[in-house]
């Protein structure tokens, strides 16, 4: 499991750090191709039209319904009217809305599903030469991930142990996990390109940080660190790093899109220029909450998990399930922070900018508990190597 007295392999130290500043210069070229998709990109002549056939279309729906509803009202029919419609881009939808007939006018009681929310065209906007660029990145995204994880592995190999001992080691790993789980999502054809421009920039940004302020040569662990728990409980806290940085992206552009869209329906004429062309080819708002959601609700039980190794580990090192190290207590916060967030969606049902609120916050607990606590505050687990 460790080699504890083994020598450290400097050949694989040294290929480990060179495949970290090839996996940043590789997300760089990444970065800058996701830049000019969005910027040369634009809104294209079909992208255009294919908006105002979409927004056509939801008027029509409306009307429909409308005239549905007095039709019933006026006929002394069943008060449910459901209406099926076509949608601009194929497919149906059903609306229905219920109604009580009152002196030949229409009380609206409730309201069922709405149209669903209608996408933006991608950061290309229609263009076949800004997807191309985008294309390129996406390849070129997958090619830095495929290098970070190479340099993970090499430091792994160097120091005969798992390659997440210290902060420099832990924040090149999360940087796999997120590149890897945008990849797979492309992979498994999920509409997430969007998320590329703020992936990369976050990798490089997390990666310099690594190599400038938190490098550590290869070296061996100290003795309470020497356990397979090591593989369990970091590896988990690793994961849910790097997928939570996932959750925040979607939660912040959910923010911003959700303002414009609020502005654009208050009043379309100040919805122009580049700023509003670069909202209007992201997904809707409620497209975004939905990612924001589902990836912090499939990494929260993860996190639980996380925690409950720690515990099971620090009694075996240190005779105590817990001891309220400031590690432990905001691992509890960030647990807290995110359990409040999912029980707000379930019961509350906050779904639109205080949800969001909440993920910046339990976002930023984690973020303090992965590097705060190991820089500023000494603990038993100030073992960051900075």
């Amino acid at each position: 499991m460790f080699l504890a007295d083994a020598a450290i392999d400097t050949r694989f130290a040294s290929i480990s750090n060179d495949l970290i500043y090839s996996a940043m210069a590789v997300f760089l070229l990444a970065f800058l191709a996701y830049a000019c998709e969005w910027t040369f990109g634009g809104r294209s002549r079909i992208a255009r039209q294919s908006a105002a056939l979409a927004g056509k279309a939801g008027s029509s729906v409306a009307d429909t319904v409308a005239e549905a509803e007095r039709t019933a009202a006026d006929a002394g029919k069943a008060p449910t009217v459901a209406v099926t419609v076509t949608r601009a881009g194929g497919g149906t939808t059903t609306l229905t809305r219920t109604v009580a007939a009152k002196a030949g006018s229409v009380d609206v009681v409730t309201r069922g599903d709405a149209a669903p929310p209608v996408d933006g065209v991608g950061a290309s906007g229609g263009d076949e030469r800004a997807d191309r660029l985008g294309r390129i990145a996406v390849s070129l995204t997958t090619l830095a991930v495929l290098l970070d994880l190479g340099a993970v592995i090499a430091r792994g190999i160097s120091a005969h142990r798992p390659p997440w001992g210290n902060l420099y080691e832990f924040t090149c790993a999360m940087t796999v996990v997120a590149g890897l789980l945008f990849v797979g999502l492309l992979a498994a054809r999920k509409n997430v390109r969007w998320m590329g421009l703020p992936l990369t920039f976050g990798a490089l940004v997390g990666l310099g940080i690594a190599v400038t302020e938190f490098y550590t040569a290869s070296e061996q662990l100290v003795p309470a660190l020497h356990s397979y728990w090591l593989w369990i409980h970091v590896s988990g806290a690793m994961i849910c790093g790097g997928a939570l940085y996932a959750g925040g992206i979607a939660a912040v552009l959910f923010f911003v899109k959700d303002v414009h869209e609020s502005r654009k329906a208050q009043d379309p004429a100040k919805a122009v220029g580049w700023w509003a062309d670069v909202m209007d080819r992201l997904p809707a708002a409620a497209t975004l909450d939905k990612w924001s959601y589902r990836i912090n609700a499939f990494v929260f039980p993860l996190w639980t998990f996380t925690i409950i190794a720690g515990a099971i580990w620090a009694e075996a090192a240190w005779g105590h399930y817990w001891e309220w190290d400031p590690t432990e207590t905001w691992a509890f916060i960030t647990w807290v922070a995110y359990a409040c967030y999912l029980h707000a969606r379930a019961t509350a049902g906050w779904k639109g900018r205080k949800a969001a609120v909440l993920v910046f916050v339990a976002f930023a607990c984690y973020l303090f508990n992965a590097y705060g606590v190991s820089i500023f505050i000494n603990g038993k687990h100030s073992y960051a190597g900075v």
